[in-house]
């Protein structure tokens, strides 16, 4: 990709800015049991962080009916709820990278898989709601891959694709990125692994969001 001006930085939620990967497969899984399923390992949960709920009931167990999905989908909002409200952790220099991101005069916006009630609790658990100019949900518009809730994101602000990169762990980020003709950025400390991520081509895989500031520096030179 020819570098452009960066305007707009839009982040991915659990994997990539929270550490949450360890509630939601407890929950997804307590789910599964409380309704009687055949159990999923903590691999094939690992896998569908990042897509919305229902999205990731249909991959998880493609041969249920909607009723059944949506059955597993309310039954693991309240295990996770009643297990982490309250316990969302950031990832180490999530906070001090913001800081300085927003120093640095750039739009922040996260586009997650999250629901909006779970977004906001978490935001409000950390603290961190005021870095971000916007916030999209899957619950709110189509869930990643598909690029509308980027693109909605991108209007909102009157930013355009060029100007915007997206930041995540999970190939269902870099799918939305390219889908809505915007650069991906992989990290690679969350659901899935560099391999993984590499097969999509980001214009760089990075070990900690600290070294974002300083890749953007020099991308943008």
């Amino acid at each position: 990709m020819q570098k452009q001006e960066i305007k707009l930085l839009v982040f991915d939620w659990d994997g990539t800015l929270a550490d949450s990967e360890q509630f939601i497969v407890n929950a997804m899984q307590a789910a599964i049991e409380q309704l009687d399923l055949d159990m999923r390992t903590r691999d094939e949960i690992r896998n569908i962080i990042g897509l919305g709920l229902m999205e990731a009931a249909d991959v998880l167990f493609p041969g249920l009916n909607q009723i059944e999905h949506e059955r597993l989908a309310d039954s693991y909002r309240k295990h996770y709820s009643s297990s982490a409200k309250g316990k969302t952790a950031l990832f180490p220099d999530v906070i001090d990278t913001l800081y300085k991101l927003k120093e640095q005069d750039y739009k922040l916006a996260i586009a997650t898989g999250k629901s909006r009630k779970g977004l906001d609790n978490s935001l409000q658990d950390t603290g961190i709601r005021s870095f971000f100019h916007t916030t999209r949900c899957a619950d709110e518009t189509f869930s990643k891959p598909h690029p509308r809730m980027l693109m909605e994101i991108m209007d909102q602000l009157l930013i355009e694709p060029e100007n915007t990169l997206m930041i995540g762990d999970s190939e269902y980020d870099l799918l939305m990125a390219k889908n809505a003709s915007v650069a991906p950025v992989a990290v690679s400390y969350g659901t899935q692994t560099r391999e993984r991520l590499l097969e999509h081509k980001p214009l760089t895989c990075l070990d900690n969001l600290n070294e974002l500031p300083d890749w953007l520096a020099y991308y943008i030179d």
